[in-house]
């Protein structure tokens, strides 16, 4: 296990307890794989018409909730479909737990509120450090 995978079980541990999912695990590996990263992830929201839920979750105030719905279009179906494979569950309970662990997992890879800079892994890695540290774990 590299050291960035490291640093993602310890931020999905933190935003889900020790028992978090291997969905949740999949989402991470998701916004990781996006085209774009975490950056990109974010546009697709601001495209769709889901900015201001995304900032939300970027911000430093309260995370707007998000249906399962906006989250498809947002994602696509294939995208969903694929997650849920991954995790073992049906694509309606991964859409659900989607909606759920996004926003918090999106919230501690930005702890100051800001996006990491596109393509810079170790500024990302510290970002979710510190957010570690002021969690206490």
């Amino acid at each position: 296990m590299g050291f960035l995978d490291g640093i993602e079980r310890k931020a999905i541990d933190s935003v889900l307890g020790s028992s978090s999912s291997p969905l949740a695990q999949q989402v991470l590996e998701m916004i990781h794989n996006h085209p774009g990263g975490l950056a990109g992830l974010v546009q697709s929201f601001h495209q769709n018409g889901l900015g201001e839920i995304v900032t939300s979750w970027v911000g430093t105030g309260q995370n707007q909730p998000i249906s399962a719905d906006q989250l498809q279009s947002v994602l696509g179906n294939e995208k969903v479909q694929e997650l849920a494979a991954r995790a073992g569950v049906p694509a309606d309970v991964a859409s659900s737990k989607l909606a759920q662990y996004l926003p918090m997992i999106i919230d501690r890879l930005t702890p100051n509120g800001q996006l990491p800079q596109s393509g810079n892994l170790m500024e990302m890695g510290e970002s979710l450090l510190a957010s570690l540290q002021k969690t206490g774990t």
